[in-house]
């Protein structure tokens, strides 16, 4: 009988511990950045965040302009050495006021890229969010 307490107990222990850690963020709890730019022709555009806790990740891009530019490629990636080159977890296209990207994320320092997808002649003027933990 004494095994099951002291099992018990320290189940309770990891409940309380995991708990006060912060555990998984719900996503109404998110952070939001918001983040703006260009994408020149052929070119593209970095932006730098960090994730404290383990939860979902949510991008959109807000305004995408001009209209000769509908769609830019959008790329969250590992963070790396600062240079972005942490390995890419997802990629997707993203056109004004839709999500390009959304999963799940934990704790750590990451990049969104927007690049060019369609051959642009023109710089394309973005306004994008990232909600994250």
């Amino acid at each position: 009988m004494r095994f099951r307490v002291s099992a018990a107990f320290l189940l309770a222990l990891a409940g309380a511990i995991s708990i006060s850690c912060g555990g998984i963020v719900d996503p109404s709890q998110n952070q939001v950045d918001t983040f703006s730019g260009t994408v020149p022709p052929g070119g593209g555009s970095v932006q730098h965040f960090s994730a404290a806790k383990t939860g979902e990740i949510t991008v959109k891009i807000v305004s995408l302009t001009p209209a000769a530019v509908p769609v830019v490629y959008v790329q969250w990636v590992g963070n790396g050495d600062g240079s972005c080159n942490g390995g890419l977890f997802q990629a997707g296209l993203g056109t004004a006021n839709t999500t390009a990207i959304s999963g799940q994320i934990v704790s750590g320092a990451y990049c969104i890229a927007l690049t060019d997808y369609i051959g642009q002649t023109v710089t394309a003027s973005y306004t994008m969010t990232v909600s994250h933990p």
